[in-house]
């Protein structure tokens, strides 16, 4: 085809489309035109609202004087969607952490605390410094907190409130959901402070694969030799904190904080992010709580006084021990006298 030819194809479109234009115009009903329509509807169907429900289920923006996003919209369909998928993502999400905790008292009942024989006259190294103590907390404590007041805020009018009944409920509702939303801001602190103090000693490599491979052998008392921190504690370090910790906040803080111009649907998708990421992250947490407590002895007491028995060290962090010996690490050995009542309380936990 000539030049010619394609610049007449061209203006004959466009002279098409300018003909077509009023035509299709015409077709979209005005206001008043609905009105009328409506109104001519009550007389000859009386009763027969659905022409109204349509149009306030179309999603269009209508008039008003309350300023905003979507403040022209009466109804969202999103938001039948995000109604029902918030009932069985509860389900299964309080169905994920129950199934945890329940498998690790079952754990706990067969195999009980792991413990470390401790030889006489061992020493003391120091694992935790003050400041890595206290980011540690600071998250813990808000952590622990938000995890029980999300978990009233999304189980207890089924769980507690046929025990407790209205009243009380209602009190502790309202508390739950006063104290999320404002520790939930302690987070942007928090995560921060704890990547940057353990950041440098979780590091992946080849060594933590091989861990995992030999997983088993950490629950029977023969574990695969780890630097300071071994491959389970690095993957909570980077999904827990790095990962889902993150997102939470995130999506924490969009919901929060609405007066900042998000719509509605952005809030209603936050929503469900939110809760999707805090059920798997409460049931990993339950795995690296019980492990920091009750189901390893000496590990609770390092991360409260910062010492650990070299008997502790050498059997559950073997390559570490080894680079302390060898002056290699940054944890060195107590002095003479520090640390003497970590080390009677860890020699009488961790030999009981």
């Amino acid at each position: 085809m000539s030049k010619l030819g394609e610049v007449a194809s061209w203006i004959g479109l466009l002279a098409a489309l300018a003909l077509a234009g009023p035509a299709w115009a015409q077709d979209v009903p005005t206001n008043q035109q609905l009105i009328e329509q409506q109104q001519q509807r009550r007389v000859e169907q009386p009763g027969n609202n659905a022409p109204v429900w349509r149009e306030v289920r179309s999603g269009r923006s209508g008039s008003t004087l309350v300023p905003g996003n979507e403040m022209g919209v009466l109804i969202l369909s999103s938001g039948q969607t995000w109604r029902a998928a918030r009932v069985p993502l509860a389900f299964w999400g309080g169905l994920l952490i129950a199934a945890a905790i329940a498998a690790l008292a079952l754990f706990y009942l067969i195999r009980g605390m792991i413990t470390v024989k401790e030889p006489p006259g061992g020493r003391l190294i120091r694992r935790f410094s003050a400041a890595d103590r206290y980011a540690h907390w600071l998250l813990a404590m808000t952590w622990v907190v938000l995890a029980v007041t999300g978990l009233v805020i999304s189980f207890g009018r089924d769980l507690l409130l046929p025990v407790i009944g209205y009243t009380l409920f209602s009190w502790l509702a309202i508390l739950s959901k006063n104290v999320h939303n404002f520790a939930g801001p302690i987070l942007i602190v928090a995560v921060p402070w704890m990547f940057v103090k353990y950041v440098r000693d979780n590091g992946i490599g080849v060594e933590d694969l091989k861990w995992f491979v030999h997983i088993f052998g950490y629950f029977r008392g023969r574990e695969y030799p780890s630097a300071r921190f071994n491959a389970g504690e690095k993957l909570v370090f980077w999904l827990l904190l790095v990962v889902f910790t993150t997102i939470l906040v995130v999506t924490g803080l969009i919901l929060n904080f609405s007066n900042f111009g998000q719509t509605r649907s952005t809030m209603q998708t936050a929503n469900l992010i939110h809760m999707t990421t805090a059920y798997l992250a409460m049931a990993i947490a339950a795995v690296h709580i019980y492990l920091g407590t009750i189901g390893m002895a000496g590990a609770y007491r390092a991360m409260k006084e910062g010492y650990v028995t070299e008997a502790w060290a050498e059997h559950h962090h073997k390559r570490w021990y080894d680079d302390v010996k060898a002056g290699k690490s940054r944890q060195k050995f107590a002095a003479s006298g520090e640390g003497t009542a970590s080390a009677s309380g860890a020699t009488r936990t961790q030999t009981s």
